[in-house]
């Protein structure tokens, strides 16, 4: 699928051409158009309608017991020279789950860790902007697989990058869980120790193409303290619990606001919501990153503060959450303790 997006960007170039004018059109008539060959292609097997299979990622085996029952058990796959896949989720939108995935990518690389960044949220993709590549194209190698752009030190991936910012993507969802999967894939990672996803809000198609098709090793769940964000963080929690993903722990984004003048301490949204949760859930809160301006501010100008001021004390914050992360993936060896996810359909 990228192939053809890709090539079309290539031809642009040479014609003198804006790509970014047209790219939306052209992925959106390319992928109908492909879903459509899949669909009709009686021979093309996949596992479920919503969650198209033309690559074949899983087998899709029935014992008779199953076949009555219409069972079926998606075998998820690791991504070769990956070591670990963690998921940064939040199941509610505005939480800055964004903010908090790169500067934890950040954090672990400053940790002398190899790592990646998938922006795996189709329909507002935030890395590009957070990791200052708004402008930079996806390139193929000779052997036709995406080439991630580097930032930081880090190798990053977004539909950002192929699409104009200013550009709505109008996709179903078997469109997004094709190019997801394609993405999954079709890029040359090379060798990293951590790689990490950057989850749209929701707990929908694209949470569970992600937790079927890869061997995660475990999910983040990011939250604010309110009440109305921590019920989402909750459903959050609750759907890898039932696809079997572990969930490291859960980290409270804007905990509090301190005034930079007289350093009173003001709780904007409330405290003490997510150790709650984390006590009531049986999950680790991982850390508190205060609400500030220049975290803020970097972000937008893409530049992470874990990359801007590194020893600023709200980097260090996100250091130690990192820290505990690494920890956890070392102690309990998360990802060769999954169990394929059992979703059973009626």
């Amino acid at each position: 699928m990228l192939q053809k997006i890709l090539s079309h960007q290539e031809f642009a170039k040479k014609a003198n051409i804006p790509f970014q004018k047209t790219s939306s059109l052209v992925l959106k008539k390319f992928f109908v158009k492909k879903t459509h060959q899949i669909l009709s292609n009686s021979s093309v097997k996949y596992q479920n309608p919503r969650l198209l299979d033309h690559q074949k990622i899983f087998s899709r085996k029935f014992s008779d017991e199953n076949k009555k029952e219409n069972k079926f058990k998606p075998v998820p796959l690791g991504i070769p020279g990956v070591e670990h896949i963690i998921a940064v989720s939040s199941a509610k939108g505005g939480v800055g789950k964004s903010t908090v995935a790169v500067n934890l990518a950040l954090a672990f690389s400053k940790m002398n860790k190899k790592v990646g960044i998938l922006d795996s949220d189709m329909y507002g993709p935030s890395i590009p902007k957070l990791m200052g590549t708004e402008g930079s194209s996806i390139m193929q190698n000779s052997e036709q697989k995406i080439l991630p752009i580097p930032a930081y030190n880090i190798q990053t991936i977004s539909i950002g990058n192929l699409i104009d910012p200013k550009q709505a993507l109008i996709w179903r969802g078997p469109l997004v869980t094709g190019t997801l999967n394609q993405l999954f894939r079709d890029v040359e990672w090379g060798e990293l120790d951590i790689l990490v996803l950057d989850l749209p809000p929701g707990t929908g198609d694209t949470q569970l193409t992600i937790s079927q098709s890869l061997q995660l090793s475990g999910a983040v769940i990011v939250s604010t303290p309110q009440d109305i964000a921590l019920n989402d963080a909750i459903r959050g929690v609750v759907m890898f619990q039932k696809v079997n993903v572990p969930v490291i722990g859960i980290v409270e984004n804007m905990s509090y606001y301190e005034c930079p003048k007289c350093h009173h301490v003001e709780n904007i949204f409330g405290s003490g919501g997510a150790k709650k949760m984390s006590e009531d859930m049986k999950i680790d809160l991982l850390g508190q990153i205060p609400l500030h301006t220049d975290i803020r501010k970097f972000s937008d100008e893409g530049t992470p503060i874990v990359e801007k001021e590194p020893n600023s004390s709200y980097s260090k914050k996100f250091m130690e959450i990192a820290n505990k992360i690494i920890k956890k993936l070392d102690e309990k060896k998360l990802s060769k303790e999954i169990e394929p996810p059992k979703i059973t359909m009626k």
